[in-house]
């Protein structure tokens, strides 16, 4: 009979493994404290109970002079007439405390466990993000009946608003203004994809979720839908959800939201950026088409001229057909061909020369 095998481990191999071991505890440790002194400087102005709710607003220049019960005094007397719009959950009313301060209050009904679920995960993927071009959550409110986020107010309402609202609130957009809003929504979400810990996917990327403030900077808002890819899925979820006319073709197989979903979604709003359309304009439903076939049909055609704004005619050209070839690349109906949102900002940053101030 064979004699049994034994192994033993060589000392120094031993010491080796301890260490790699110790150094990934150290390493571990040091993350949860710097992260939990993140969130301790991130301080509460106040939290308190009312009325069987609870409200709770962030430190920051805007309220660090603001008294809660003002705050709930002026939330209580918000009518149809301050709703200003509505996300993926809920009315957003525009909430104004003095003539200085103003905020976007969005009301969610708890109706649901899954509207709780939603809740939770936008405080929680908004909470500590702090980005130029990402919407700034400023609080929280939780009741009963519903909850309400506290947002920073955006004076310019929406890109949907501005390419296809009323006359009211429609606005002429040149080229230079168009480029400037595609790199800060292309900005905003590189940064929830690729450098949020943990990442996010939107989920439902669209015009009027790109919010613009005075400057007509952008925000990117409504994480609502959002899915925060934690390290053992960071490429894919299941929860329905989106807008008709900016989902990705595959999603309707899957039913999977991914980041080259969300791709696929950003290039639809560089299309209504290009031609000043709409996904879901009732002409292209009364031709069994949408923007995105159409735009496509016409560009293998080669006459571009045909589906661009007529405000944008007198644009540089170059530019114009590289924000198309960059859309299209976005657009592609494998996912895998589509580039990734820190590869798609990278071509949008360089169709201005490199000497120009985006």
């Amino acid at each position: 009979m064979g004699q049994t095998q034994t192994w033993t481990i060589p000392f120094y191999v031993s010491v080796s493994a301890l260490a790699f071991v110790f150094s990934k505890i150290v390493i571990a440790v040091i993350c949860y404290r710097s992260r939990r002194r993140n969130r301790e400087k991130k301080q509460l102005v106040f939290h308190q109970s009312f009325m069987g709710g609870k409200l709770a607003m962030f430190k920051s220049p805007k309220t660090k002079s603001l008294d809660s019960n003002t705050l709930l005094n002026r939330i209580a007397k918000l009518r149809n007439e301050d709703v200003i719009g509505s996300g993926g959950y809920g009315m957003v009313y525009k909430l104004v405390i003095d003539e200085n301060t103003s905020f976007a209050v969005k009301k969610m009904n708890r109706l649901s466990a899954e509207h709780d679920r939603g809740f939770e995960r936008e405080l929680e993927a908004m909470g500590d993000i702090k980005h130029r071009n990402i919407v700034t959550l400023h609080g929280y409110y939780t009741a009963p009946q519903y909850n309400l986020l506290v947002y920073e107010l955006m004076p310019n309402g929406s890109l949907y608003e501005l390419l296809h609202g009323t006359s009211s609130n429609k606005a002429v957009l040149d080229w230079p203004t168009r480029y400037k809003i595609a790199v800060g929504a292309g900005r905003g979400i590189s940064y929830l994809h690729h450098d949020c810990i943990p990442h996010i996917i939107h989920r439902d990327i669209k015009s009027s979720n790109i919010l613009l403030d005075h400057n007509l900077e952008v925000r990117v808002s409504d994480f609502g839908l959002a899915t925060l890819m934690e390290p053992d899925r960071t490429h894919a979820s299941t929860l329905l959800a989106g807008t008709f006319g900016y989902l990705a073709p595959e999603y309707f197989d899957t039913g999977k939201a991914t980041t080259k979903g969300d791709v696929y979604s950003f290039g639809v709003v560089l299309l209504e950026l290009l031609t000043g359309r709409k996904p879901t304009d009732e002409e292209f439903f009364e031709e069994g088409t949408k923007l995105v076939t159409w735009v496509k049909l016409v560009v293998q055609e080669e006459k571009e001229e045909y589906v661009i704004d007529k405000c944008l005619v007198n644009s540089p050209t170059k530019e114009i057909n590289r924000a198309f070839d960059i859309a299209l690349m976005c657009l592609e109906t494998e996912p895998n061909n589509r580039p990734t949102m820190s590869e798609v900002l990278k071509m949008l940053e360089h169709i201005k020369s490199d000497s120009e101030v985006v």
